[in-house]
C-alpha cells in the first residue's frame, strides 16, 4: 500500500488521542502510582509522556516505565540499566548525544506502549488497549508530517511489538530483527528489549542492539527527499 504524504495511516480503528499527563483510565495503574508516590514522593509517579522532537522520523517503543527509571525521572528509559544500554547504542549510531549524564535525542522519539508504571512490570491486556490511543497518536504524528522520507518504528520487546503491530495491522509474529515494510516509507523493526534480565541471560547483547539501530540509520538515511535536520538534529 502506498500513502501520499499527509494521508493518515489505518490504525486498526483506534482514534489517536493526544497524551494526557493526568490520565487515570486504568484504575489499577492509577492506584499503584498513588501508592508508590506515598513511598517515594520525590519520584515522577505519573503517566510518562513521549520524549523527543515531533519532527523526528524514528519512533522507539518500549513496554512501560520502570520503577526506578522513567517512573522516577519522567522520561522513557532514563535512569535504569536498560536505558543506559539503549542510549549508549543510540549515541553510537547517531540518534543521541551524551555528555556525562545529559542525553539529547537526535532524530528519534521514545515512548512506551503503557505510560504508567505497572505492578511487577506487567500491564494487563486491558491496560495496553486503553493506552493504545496515545500510541496511535505517536504513530499518526510520525507519519502525517509532510515529508517525503523514510520513517521507522522500533518495537523493543514482544509486548510492545504486539501493541504496535496491532495498530499497523501487521500479522507477522514477533522475531528479533524482523523488518516489515508497513506502507511505502514506513518500516517496523522488532528487537528484544534491552532489559537487565535479557542482557544477563544473553538474549540480547550490545552488538545485537547496535545492529538493529544501524539498520534503522541506513533506512532513514536512504531517502532521496530526506530532511537532514530531521534525522540528525
Amino acid at each position: 500500500m502506498v500513502l501520499n504524504d499527509g494521508e493518515r495511516l489505518a490504525l486498526d480503528q483506534v482514534a489517536p488521542q493526544p497524551f494526557r499527563s493526568n490520565c487515570r483510565r486504568c484504575p489499577r495503574l492509577a492506584d499503584h502510582l498513588d501508592s508508590v508516590r506515598l513511598e517515594m514522593p520525590e519520584y515522577h509517579c505519573a503517566p510518562v509522556a513521549t520524549w523527543g522532537a515531533r519532527r523526528a522520523r524514528v519512533l522507539i517503543v518500549g513496554l512501560a516505565p520502570g520503577l526506578h527509571g522513567a517512573n522516577r525521572t519522567g522520561r522513557p528509559f532514563t535512569g535504569d540499566a536498560s536505558g543506559r544500554l539503549l542510549f549508549s547504542v543510540l549515541a553510537a549510531t547517531g540518534f543521541a548525544r551524551q555528555t556525562g549524564t545529559s542525553i539529547r535525542l537526535r532524530g528519534c522519539r521514545i515512548t512506551n506502549a503503557v505510560r504508567c508504571l505497572p505492578p511487577q512490570n506487567r500491564p494487563t491486556g486491558t491496560e495496553l488497549s486503553r493506552c493504545r490511543t496515545y500510541l496511535a497518536h505517536d504513530l499518526d504524528t510520525l507519519w502525517s508530517r509532510a515529508v517525503r522520507a523514510n520513517r521507522c518504528v522500533v518495537a523493543l520487546g514482544a509486548m510492545a511489538y504486539a501493541s504496535v503491530s496491532r495498530l499497523l495491522d501487521v500479522q507477522q509474529p514477533f522475531e528479533h530483527g524482523a523488518s516489515i515494510d508497513v506502507v511505502d516509507r514506513l518500516r517496523l523493526i522488532a528487537s528484544f528489549h534491552p532489559s537487565r534480565l535479557n542482557v544477563n541471560t544473553g538474549r540480547i547483547t550490545r552488538a545485537m542492539l547496535t545492529t538493529i539501530f544501524r539498520e534503522v540509520r541506513d533506512y532513514v538515511d536512504d531517502s532521496p527527499h530526506a530532511d537532514g535536520a530531521s534525522v540528525g538534529g
